[in-house]
């Protein structure tokens, strides 16, 4: 019998404002907008690059990432990609601020830290 496989997954981020998030995910990240509400302002959004996707939505409660419950926990979410080398220089090519530059780090991966505009910190890479 074939195990049965789990395709994907995907954070959900409580967001301070959806249409924001989507903007910073699309013109600075290259993702798209997989799903919107189709409100002024939507409180509920899907975006995705890839194999990779996001639920975004708008809360009662202000956004809460990792770093700011606690400062060992950097990342709110890891994306995997096989050559951060030329992910890092594709975002840089779009004017992205990066939290932490494309470096092997001290757990054994090569990658970078970027974070949202509501304080969400993804790492972008791979082992090394």
């Amino acid at each position: 019998m074939t195990r049965p496989t789990v395709e994907s997954m995907c954070p959900f981020f409580i967001s301070s404002g959806v249409g924001q998030s989507i903007a910073f995910y699309r013109e600075r990240l290259g993702f798209e907008t997989r799903f919107q509400q189709p409100d002024k302002e939507p409180f509920f959004a899907i975006v995705g690059r890839d194999g990779a996707m996001l639920f975004l939505k708008a809360g009662k409660v202000t956004p809460l990432p990792n770093p700011q419950r606690d400062p060992e926990m950097r990342w709110d979410a890891y994306c995997y990609t096989a050559d951060p080398d030329a992910l890092a220089a594709e975002f840089a090519g779009r004017g992205v601020t990066f939290s932490k530059p494309l470096e092997d780090t001290s757990e054994g991966l090569r990658g970078f830290e970027i974070t949202d505009p509501d304080g969400y910190v993804l790492f972008f890479g791979r082992p090394a």
